[in-house]
């Protein structure tokens, strides 16, 4: 079995979350690349303010859900990077401003569980 490396780019706050293991869950629209994502593949991430800055994980399992609704309503929100202090106002109305409900019925929603490298 050949592990594929895929390619993210993430914003400096959600990339330092999971450079510091503070967030192991990434949520992604699941999506025709993203449907490609197996377990055992590599990610490799980029920060989208410092290009330079980079990290790699190894995917450990993938959550497939419909909705971030029902993702939020079916995994922990402080492994997806929500904190002690932030957890009382998680909504997956959040993950719209990214990805549309349009979108997100058409395709469904991934959350990538990894382990930094």
């Amino acid at each position: 079995m050949n592990n594929l490396i895929h390619y993210m780019n993430l914003h400096p706050e959600p990339f330092h979350k999971i450079k510091y293991k503070q967030k192991d869950i990434e949520l992604r629209l699941l999506d025709e690349k993203r449907q490609m994502i197996q377990v055992g593949d590599f990610i490799k991430f980029t920060n989208t303010e410092n290009s330079e800055c980079k990290l790699s994980a190894v995917v450990v399992a993938l959550h497939k859900f419909p909705s971030f609704d029902k993702l939020y309503e079916s995994l922990s929100l402080l492994r997806c990077g929500y904190t002690i202090d932030n957890i009382n106002q998680a909504s997956s109305a959040d993950m719209d401003v990214y990805y549309p409900k349009e979108k997100q019925q058409e395709y469904g929603v991934v959350g990538i569980e990894i382990r930094v490298l």
